[in-house]
């Protein structure tokens, strides 16, 4: 067994063979990663009270922390990216929305599919972002919707990362 996976209390992280799990990521308890998604160097997972899902085609990227406390799983729908160094503590992520660089989402917030949250924003506890929003600050706040554009590049960031990830399991 990897060394740093680790059962809890007789619940056993799931990983799907043909997901990417970097050999310096942290995983604790029930966790479950599917086919398609990446989790990249130095990220942690801890599961020790509640569950994390990471769905098809979703990634956390480098030293991102996620959190499920007792009573708020983590969730990243298909294709959520969850950034360098962000936190994610009992949050949802839905589809193809996008956790920035450094930012924070807590204990039972909700970000919605298309929705982009800026670098170093804070999203406090129980908050529902709207569909297609853009959230900067401290506390976040929706300052307008996600243009098209924006929405693509989170796509196409999904899909490199897909891509990379694909070619670091056929190399290994």
């Amino acid at each position: 067994m990897h060394l740093w996976i680790t059962p809890y209390q007789g619940k056993a992280p799931h990983i799907h063979p043909e997901a990417f799990v970097d050999v310096s990521v942290r995983i604790i308890g029930d966790v479950r990663i599917e086919d398609g998604a990446s989790i990249w160097p130095m990220a942690v997972l801890r599961a020790d009270s509640d569950r994390i899902l990471i769905s098809r085609r979703a990634a956390v990227l480098d030293l991102a922390l996620l959190e499920a406390p007792e009573g708020h799983p983590v969730v990243l729908e298909e294709e959520a990216l969850v950034s360098h160094g962000a936190k994610v503590h009992g949050a949802v992520i839905r589809s193809r929305a996008l956790v920035g660089i450094g930012a924070i989402v807590l204990d039972g917030a909700e970000i919605a599919s298309g929705c982009l949250i800026g670098s170093g924003a804070l999203i406090p506890p129980g908050t529902r972002i709207p569909p297609n929003s853009l959230v900067l600050g401290v506390p976040g706040k929706v300052v307008r919707e996600t243009t098209p554009q924006e929405r693509e590049n989170i796509r196409r960031q999904i899909e490199e990362l897909y891509i990379k990830s694909r070619h670091l399991l056929s190399s290994s």
